[in-house]
């Protein structure tokens, strides 16, 4: 096992990574940028060191700098996160030419599945199922136009190279074909330097399911079950859950062969997610397979009990799989809200500053992954997710009532965040009973019913905010100032009886 590890990342992903090492015992190395000196990240690593300015560009995405903070501190391997270098085939070959281990997949491994078109076609040869289009890049119009007229609109022009929803064009008639392909390249090639794009046909009202996959170094491959993530806004994925509502015993094993299966024709190694969408008649469908540790991780920890980062480092380090796919079992329900910084009201445009209250939830079958504290100022020059609230219960609908709890005890002031949204949806009957789908956001979580309940929500927490700081002046003067009750003074009830 390695005896030191730096982590490439920051945010709630580098605290959990570090989190890791420390119950591994294994030295660790945080590194930072100059808008992230005292992030909360760089209090939890035995060394850090700082790597440039606060845009990514100057810090974070610098191959060079990384490699050479690992070799002065010692580090014999790299944990990318997610985002930033982790799906980066030239960081992955990088750390290989230098002799520092990659936590993750094998830079070919990365190459391949990182094109979406070489991807789907390594798929399609091996017999897992892919959804119909193009069998490589589209360039031209006309093409374009023989294909969709061949699969039928509407079409989803989408980028090769990347993926969150960028380069990404819905096209329902053939006028509109040629517009939204120049557009679709050029944020293509903004986003990921290459404009490189393929069509292939749009599912209607689909499922978004996982699967969490593991595999080492010696040809062992195993799947820790799926993940639904179909509540979504423009392809980002806002909550997750597990089990999916949708899946039946003969689906879940039948996606977790193509799992499995599209693990090996691939050569893949370490920790992934091979995504499917599934139609309405429960179709599923190859979509793509990313190369890394998933932000939603920590949903199927929750119902496996399995450490997906220590099991990166056991196959890293040169480990064989200790799990057998027959002895791994999926026990009760846990969802997953990202708590982003970000205004939900005003179309979740960003929203940066000073944390000037935090409470985070607790309690039985609670777990918070978070990369702020009070008083941390939120910086403008990376993703807004800030935490991670997850539940787990014995049953999906105590899951749902465990993360009400939990989310109307949150409490962040002096930003914008995500909480609000959460609360809506999992008060909406549609998302209790299981019954949607991708359209959910856009078609069910209509936007006058959504600022309403925003409002309301609001007022309510203005209203507590000003009663909890007028109680907090009335301790401070309080005679008995030194053993007041704040909670006495102020109302338990009251200050979790929010939205």
């Amino acid at each position: 096992m390695f005896k030191k590890i730096l982590v490439a990342n920051r945010g709630e992903i580098a605290v959990r990574v570090l989190r890791a090492c420390r119950e591994m015992g294994i030295g660790s190395v945080a590194v930072y940028s100059d808008a992230d000196r005292n992030a909360l990240h760089t209090r939890y690593a035995d060394e850090v060191y700082c790597i440039g300015g606060a845009p990514a560009t100057e810090s974070y995405l610098k191959v060079d700098t990384l490699i050479q903070v690992a070799k002065k501190s010692g580090a014999e391997a790299i944990h990318p996160g997610y985002g930033f270098l982790a799906e980066n085939t030239g960081f992955a070959r990088s750390c290989e030419k230098s002799g520092i281990v990659f936590i993750g997949p094998n830079s070919r491994a990365v190459e391949l599945l990182g094109d979406k078109i070489e991807s789907k076609r390594t798929m399609s040869k091996a017999n897992i199922p892919v959804i119909p289009g193009s069998d490589g890049p589209v360039e031209k119009e006309d093409d374009a136009r023989s294909i969709a007229a061949e699969i039928g609109f509407p079409v989803l022009i989408k980028a090769a190279g990347g993926g969150g929803g960028k380069g990404m064009r819905v096209v329902r008639d053939e006028k509109s074909l040629g517009g939204a392909m120049k557009q679709a390249m050029g944020e293509a090639r903004s986003a990921f330097g290459n404009p490189t794009i393929f069509i292939e046909k749009f599912l209607e009202s689909p499922r978004h399911i996982e699967f969490q996959i593991l595999a080492d170094n010696h040809g062992n491959a195993v799947h820790l079950f799926e993940r639904e993530c179909s509540v979504q806004r423009r392809h980002q994925k806002l909550i997750e859950e597990s089990p999916s509502t949708v899946m039946t015993p003969e689906l879940r094993a039948r996606m977790g062969e193509a799992a499995v299966k599209a693990v090996k024709v691939s050569k893949y190694n370490n920790a992934g997610t091979v995504e499917f969408m599934v139609d309405k008649d429960r179709n599923f469908y190859f979509l793509e397979m990313n190369t890394r540790l998933q932000v939603e991780h920590p949903v199927t920890e929750l119902i496996t009990g399995i450490d997906i980062v220590k099991e990166q480092f056991k196959i890293a380090s040169g480990e064989r799989l200790s799990l057998e796919q027959d002895k791994i079992r999926m026990t009760g329900a846990a969802i997953e809200c990202r708590i982003s910084a970000e205004d939900p009201e005003n179309e979740f445009a960003p929203s940066t500053g000073k944390i000037l209250e935090l409470i985070e939830p607790g309690g039985i079958g609670v777990r918070v992954d978070s990369g702020i504290y009070e008083g941390f100022d939120v910086p403008i020059y990376y993703d807004p997710l800030v935490a991670k609230l997850l539940v787990w219960a014995p049953t999906r609908e105590d899951a749902i009532v465990r993360m009400r709890r939990a989310l109307n005890e949150y409490v962040i002031r002096g930003i914008k965040t995500s909480i609000p949204f959460h609360i809506l949806v999992m008060g909406h009957e549609k998302f209790v009973e299981g019954d949607y789908d991708t359209t959910f956001i856009d078609k069910v979580l209509k936007k006058i019913e959504y600022k309403k309940h925003y409002h309301d929500v609001a007022a309510i927490s203005s209203v507590l905010a000003r009663v909890l700081s007028e109680q907090r002046v009335k301790i401070a003067q309080h005679k008995d100032a030194k053993t007041a009750n704040p909670w006495k003074m102020s109302g338990r009830k009251a200050m979790f009886d929010r939205g």
